[in-house]
């Protein structure tokens, strides 16, 4: 009435502009509206309890849980989820409900309950029954020829009465060698007769066991294996190659508490923390020949020395070849090696000095060569060969420089190899750079990076059963042939592990005949039809392998 404008009636009677104009809208959709009338006082009716509500308090007090309740109401045909009752017995004041004992529980179907793994309770009655793991038991000849408990035993590694550390170590290679994920490989087939009867237990351990086991191994045992599990492998017949491929990779920790070092991960392309582990693959094999988790910043640059030490203690001689990255050890360690007469091709970091220095060489300094055996877009490269000088390095060292490799910046090599083809230098350094994704397979393949799963398991522990895991699979590579020997350890899961069978046991043999499949016929050329071979820690029985 007083034709104020907006702003100057919001400030008279104290409200902002924007609250007036919002009562002004509502008084328009609805001029009926009671405005600024004040609260009332006194005690209010309280809520008319729920029917429901007065239902879930009654059924808490019987000792249900809220999954007994959601049932007993779905009974009632009232639909309301656990969550939902969850949130009505906070408001009530009810506090979750202990752990209850089986009794205690409501009776109703349950899931049936494994027994505790126990060696002594291994039944090995004639019988027959069907398995999900019946690929795991072409690996049984190769662990039968190795003194499988002797090497256990030699590297000092804890068991019990129930659970043998021979045992446990394969219960633990089993799940490695399946290639399932930690979270959900245990509880989920602790049923399974087969992946019981491989190990040599009458069930296999259950999630508990596997994660404290590995708290109680001795750091020192991790060594002792590496070593006794190398040796042992000579007598197999595994082949050793002269060149090795080498790198660091970081396995990421979510943590807070933890004394761990910030390292950085490839896969986020980031600084973050994590266990830094070493690895040593054999380049023509592709088989994890050595690995170290112990390895602290203030150490890594050593590593490589180790490596050599200990394949000069295992072999009697040093490796012939090292591929590696710029980051990997210093200067003088590659004197070192050179010291050592051990060839080795490296990055070298391209620092603004370095490059300037490459960038000043005249056009005319440069030659074109063309790369073989490398099936590549860039193929013919430009080079730049000639001799530097490091610092912490004796004499002259070669440095290549290659453009047109597909980066903007030029590639620099470093080699001891004075004399060898540029264009073989580079091929095989080419060849080098599928390291990571050759290393990422066997990460990704046997879950290193798993440390958040339902089976936390030390990195070390996790290490060593991966070096286990990956000779055993390039074993049967080897003995397959036709490509094997160098395929994934994912391509052979798939085409001859990942198998069920069908198990029969007598007084004297163990038969394992495994289903029909498409690659079978492979492993029967490869002389697995019929194969026998005595199984120690099963009663000395023989196993043979058959086929559909």
């Amino acid at each position: 009435m007083d034709n104020l404008s907006s702003e100057e009636a919001a400030r008279r009677f104290g409200y902002s502009p924007g609250s007036f104009r919002v009562l002004c809208h509502q008084f328009r959709q609805n001029p009926d509206r009671r405005f600024f009338c004040p609260p009332p006082k006194g005690p209010q009716a309280p809520k008319k309890r729920d029917k429901v509500r007065d239902k879930i308090i009654a059924l808490r007090k019987k000792n249900l849980s809220i999954y007994d309740i959601h049932e007993q109401l779905k009974e009632e045909g009232v639909h309301l989820s656990p969550p939902a009752v969850s949130t009505i017995l906070k408001e009530e004041g009810f506090a979750k409900l202990p752990r209850r004992k089986d009794e205690e529980r409501p009776d109703r179907a349950r899931p049936e309950a494994a027994e505790p793994a126990d060696v002594q309770a291994l039944d090995l009655t004639p019988r027959s029954f069907r398995t999900k793991f019946g690929g795991l038991f072409l690996f049984l000849p190769y662990m039968a020829g190795l003194p499988f408990d002797a090497i256990i035993h030699q590297a000092q590694l804890p068991g019990s009465v129930k659970v043998p550390a021979a045992h446990a170590m394969r219960s633990l290679l089993a799940l490695k060698l399946f290639g399932n994920a930690r979270s959900s490989h245990v509880m989920s087939e602790v049923l399974d007769e087969g992946l019981a009867l491989f190990a040599g237990l009458n069930k296999i351990p259950k999630r508990t066991f596997l994660s404290e086991y590995s708290c109680r191994v001795d750091p020192a045992s991790y060594p002792k294996l590496m070593c006794a599990w190398f040796d042992a492998l000579s007598s197999l017949g595994l082949q050793r190659g002269v060149s090795f491929d080498l790198d660091f990779h970081t396995i990421p920790f979510h943590g807070e508490d933890a004394l761990t070092e910030k390292h950085y991960v490839s896969k986020r392309s980031r600084r973050q923390k994590g266990i830094l582990a070493f690895l040593a693959q054999d380049a023509s094999n592709r088989v994890f020949c050595y690995a170290n988790a112990d390895v602290r910043k203030s150490e890594q640059n050593d590593e490589i020395l180790r490596f050599v030490r200990f394949w000069k203690e295992r072999t009697g001689h040093y490796p012939e070849e090292l591929i590696f990255d710029s980051k990997l050890t210093t200067h003088a360690n590659l004197n070192t090696l050179n010291e050592k007469q051990i060839r080795f091709i490296t990055l070298r970091r391209r620092t603004k000095r370095v490059l300037d220095a490459v960038h000043k060489e005249p056009l005319s300094a440069w030659r074109r060569i063309e790369l073989e055996n490398v099936t590549r877009a860039y193929r013919t490269p430009r080079i730049l060969d000639h001799k530097v000088t490091l610092s912490g390095y004796n004499g002259p060292i070669r440095q290549l420089s290659v453009k047109d490799l597909g980066h903007e910046e030029p590639t620099l090599l470093l080699t001891n190899q004075l004399r060898a083809s540029p264009s073989k230098l580079i091929s095989r350094y080419a060849r080098r750079m599928l390291i990571e994704n050759n290393i990422q397979d066997g990460i990704d393949f046997f879950h290193m990076d798993a440390l958040s799963s339902a089976v936390a398991m030390k990195v070390n522990l996790d290490l060593q059963l991966t070096l286990m895991a990956s000779s055993l699979y390039h074993l049967l590579g080897q003995e397959v042939g036709r490509g094997y020997e160098v395929a994934k350890s994912r391509h052979i899961f798939r085409d001859l592990v990942n198998s069920p069978a069908q198990v029969r046991l007598s007084k004297k043999m163990i038969k394992v005949q495994l289903a029909r499949r498409a690659h079978n016929p492979l492993l029967i050329a490869a002389g697995f039809q019929g194969r026998e071979v005595q199984v120690p820690w099963l009663g000395n029985r023989t196993l043979k392998i058959e086929f559909k």
